[in-house]
């Protein structure tokens, strides 16, 4: 399965998790490595757009597409989510969750839903369990941003 970031053309080729680690997100903790996919490019779009600043858009970005092998993928059902997933900005029980899946390290790939669009899903990728032959970058997309998305 094909699944899709975006960011600066400079981040295009890493899967480190670090930008995650540094700034945490939904789904994880500060200091907590992963990789924030979507399952297509207007989800990974959306899903960029609202989670940063108009002021630190660049106009020039890129799409990472990554194959995923579907064995990897731990499906979350929406009954084991925190009562509060949606919550806006995310909760501390939400990122607690996401963060706990990720250090256990039992799966490569957590499926959830989007808050945006709650029957598309994003795929949290786990780069400290990372198998290089099931979970591999096979594109890069340059894309320009339309900042009528932010006005």
């Amino acid at each position: 399965m094909l699944v899709y970031r975006i960011g600066k053309a400079q981040y295009c080729n890493d899967l480190s998790g670090l930008g995650a680690k540094l700034y945490g997100g939904r789904w994880n903790r500060i200091g907590i490595p992963c990789v924030y996919t979507s399952q297509s490019r207007s989800l990974a779009l959306l899903e960029y757009s609202v989670n940063i600043g108009f002021e630190f858009i660049k106009h020039k970005l890129c799409f990472t597409i990554i194959e995923i092998q579907d064995y990897l993928i731990e499906e979350i059902s929406n009954e084991s989510l925190p009562n509060n997933w949606k919550a806006i900005p995310a909760s501390s029980s939400t990122k607690t969750f996401g963060s706990d899946k990720l250090i256990q390290a039992s799966s490569t790939i957590i499926k959830v839903p989007s808050v945006i669009i709650p029957n598309e899903f994003n795929f949290i990728i786990n780069p400290t369990n990372l198998d290089s032959n099931a979970v591999k970058i096979v594109a890069v997309e340059e894309y320009i941003y339309d900042y009528r998305i932010k006005s």
